[in-house]
């Protein structure tokens, strides 16, 4: 017996589990840049028109809706695009690597949405 074929009745609850944790992880961004919940220095003194606000709507809505299951497919689908934004704004000019310029999250962030 494959792991696949083990694993084959627990897909549903298993994608599940990912789709609901990966909602609450972006949601804490959300909350961190919005609502300064988590207090998170570095995003203390964001403003709600800079992109890291616009990015910090984007999150809090998106984790939403993903944790409740609502609009799945279209949430995480513009948090992918997001991420990649955000990767390609924040993180790609420091280096090649992901794990060089820090981006290693937004990178997963982006696929597991994808």
């Amino acid at each position: 017996m494959s792991l696949e074929t083990a694993l084959s009745p627990w897909r549903p609850q298993l994608l599940s589990v990912l789709r609901i944790m990966s909602g609450l992880l972006i949601l804490q961004h959300g909350t961190a840049k919005l609502l300064k919940f988590p207090v998170v220095p570095s995003m203390a003194n964001l403003s709600l028109s800079s992109m890291g606000g616009i990015a910090g709507i984007f999150e809090l809505v998106g984790g939403i809706l993903l944790v409740i299951g609502l609009f799945t497919r279209p949430a995480a689908f513009v948090l992918s695009g997001m991420t990649a934004v955000a990767y390609f704004t924040a993180h790609a000019g420091r280096s090649f690597f992901p794990i060089l310029n820090v981006g290693e999250l937004a990178v997963l962030y982006c696929f597991v949405f994808l």
